[in-house]
């Protein structure tokens, strides 16, 4: 999306933010993109609500939980209809600043890795810390149409590997050095 076409639609969000959460509560809103922050996928975009917070870490931690106690509902209800009104949104996070920690983030329903794996599946959620390069390789992989998002792109490179006939070789020695390591 070019930078012209996402201002505009930060404007509507930020407009139909302001409307169901009124008052002070809310600084701004920013939508990103891939490109504007490592955890944002190739198609992808995150909207980011900041809330107004005291300076002090553990008061800013404090007055977003309080918001998200207060507004649960309405936060459900606008992750729901973002959704459902912009499908690339599947992150919506509020925070209290660009450099504190403490944010909420919700995904779009059955959008992570982890609400599949809940769903039934057979998936098990990992956590990996990925360098700059690595993430280039997996969002080279969603950008060929090859992954739809970064879990397919791992799950796809793991495929690739137990095709290899060297990776069958490498499990029988892995069997063959537990069953010694069972020996001690």
């Amino acid at each position: 999306m070019d930078r012209a076409a996402l201002e505009h639609v930060a404007e509507l969000i930020e407009a139909e933010v302001k409307k169901r959460f009124p008052g002070e509560a809310i600084n701004r809103v920013a939508v990103l993109q891939y490109g504007d922050d490592p955890v944002i996928e190739p198609g992808e975009l995150a909207v980011r609500v900041y809330v107004s917070a005291p300076d002090a870490r553990v008061k800013r931690d404090e007055a977003l939980e309080r918001f998200h106690q207060a507004n649960r509902e309405a936060i459900e209800k606008f992750r729901e209809d973002l959704s459902a009104r912009l499908p690339e949104a599947r992150r919506l996070e509020f925070r209290t600043s660009d450099h504190d920690g403490g944010r909420i983030m919700l995904t779009r329903p059955g959008g992570s890795l982890e609400a599949r794996a809940l769903a039934g599946t057979d998936l098990t959620p990992v956590m990996a810390r990925l360098a700059p390069l690595d993430l280039e390789t997996l969002d080279t992989l969603i950008t060929a149409g090859i992954a739809s998002n970064r879990a397919d792109a791992v799950r796809w490179t793991l495929a690739r590997i137990r095709e290899r006939p060297a990776y069958e070789q490498l499990r029988a020695r892995a069997r063959e050095i537990e069953d010694l390591k069972s020996q001690f």
